[in-house]
């Protein structure tokens, strides 16, 4: 069975950190692109950030830009999230998710993770 198992979210103060990581099982993902999304209650899903197969190139959504970190370990077929200087509404349900990209930044995402939740207290 083809899995993405998300980890590492919790309660975290305004302005603290957290790791969050994904872990692949069932096939390998090093030939596909991954990226985390979030959604927080009553909102839509929205795009954190992807990472390329290669781990060479990444894109994120502007907000996150230079507070967010997305990394990847193929040995271990897992996907990181770095979160530092955390706010209020970064709370919510975050999923990571993977696929193919044939065209950079695109990514069909063909397998998502459950989702793990971030609450970051004011």
């Amino acid at each position: 069975q083809v899995r993405l198992v998300e980890s590492g979210g919790g309660l975290v103060q305004a302005g603290g950190s957290l790791r969050l990581s994904c872990a692949g099982s069932g096939r390998t993902f090093s030939t596909d692109a991954m990226g985390w999304f979030r959604q927080a209650p009553g909102r839509e899903r929205e795009f954190v950030g992807a990472i390329d197969a290669n781990g060479r190139d990444t894109d994120y959504r502007n907000s996150m830009k230079g507070r967010f970190t997305i990394s990847r370990d193929h040995a271990k077929n897992t996907l990181y999230l770095q979160m530092n200087s955390l706010k209020p509404e970064d709370t919510a349900v975050y999923y990571c998710a993977a696929g193919a990209s044939h065209h950079w930044p695109s990514i069909s995402y063909a397998y998502w993770g459950q989702g793990t939740q971030v609450t970051v207290s004011s």
